[in-house]
């Protein structure tokens, strides 16, 4: 067990025990320390880590192990770093940006193997809170947004890959117009990390033509709703119109077998 600056010792934190994942690797507990201070209140957005020799002295880690943990950390978005006399350098707690947490929510929904019950059930959820709340807070240049991907998946003639970026571009807008940064990284998330799955279902499906008119029309209602500010009508169609495409898609969809009961191309449906 390794120690905190105070001299006393930490608890690594629930799920950390060596009986259940092995040990720690040396920057793992670096990794350990920090976030166990964060979750603690002892350590706040503005705060500097210890010194690299001191936290490397007090957690009994090489000072390789605290840079490859600072590293991993800068990556996150948690800290940054800056050199400079006095006061001036150190690693400093700040707030993680928006785009770090998407990127790792995104890479872990895409990776990850959750049924796909589970993907679309979370993903209406979060669409309904995130549609509702952008019917109440959508601003001019959000409903601008939501009307310029419309206005491209309205193109005569519009090959699939464009009409899909398009289409996660209209959900992304509505999730940005709801004012809860939050909810919208986490409804971002999703329909981003499935954009590609879902442009192999658009390929395997054999009405397309029928297909993107029903969509195009789910979409306007969409965009009706929430400039009207219906909120509830706008939840409804909102999931209506997850729920409908994925009926479309999913007998066409070919899964790999690596991907055959996961969350594959549902939560980006539609």
């Amino acid at each position: 067990m390794a120690g905190q600056p105070d001299g006393t010792a930490f608890d690594l934190g629930e799920g950390t025990d060596s009986s259940e994942r092995g040990p720690l690797r040396a920057f793992e507990v670096v990794l350990a320390w920090v976030e166990s201070r964060i979750l603690a209140g002892e350590l706040h957005v503005g705060d500097q880590l210890p010194p690299e020799r001191e936290l490397a002295r007090l957690l009994d880690v090489s000072r390789a192990a605290v840079r490859e943990a600072v590293r991993t950390l800068q990556a996150q978005g948690v800290v940054r770093s800056s050199v400079g006399a006095g006061g001036a350098g150190g690693t400093t707690v700040t707030a993680v940006p928006a785009r770090a947490l998407m990127r790792l929510l995104r890479l872990h929904v895409a990776l990850a193997n959750f049924a796909v019950d589970d993907v679309i059930e979370a993903r209406i959820a979060l669409e309904r809170l995130s549609i509702r709340l952008a019917s109440r807070n959508a601003r001019a240049s959000d409903l601008a947004e939501m009307r310029r991907a419309i206005a491209v998946m309205d193109e005569p003639g519009i090959d699939k890959a464009r009409f899909n970026d398009a289409d996660t571009a209209l959900h992304v807008a509505i999730a940005e117009a709801a004012g809860n940064r939050l909810a919208a990284d986490f409804t971002v998330a999703i329909r981003e990390s499935m954009r590609v799955p879902l442009l192999d279902a658009f390929r395997y499906v054999p009405d397309w033509e029928d297909l993107v008119d029903t969509l195009r029309a789910d979409h306007a209602a969409l965009y009706a709703a929430v400039e009207a500010g219906d909120a509830d009508r706008a939840e409804r169609l909102v999931e209506d119109h997850i729920r409908s495409a994925w009926s479309r898609l999913a007998p066409g969809f070919v899964e790999k077998p690596a991907e055959r009961h996961t969350g594959g191309s549902a939560a980006a449906t539609g």
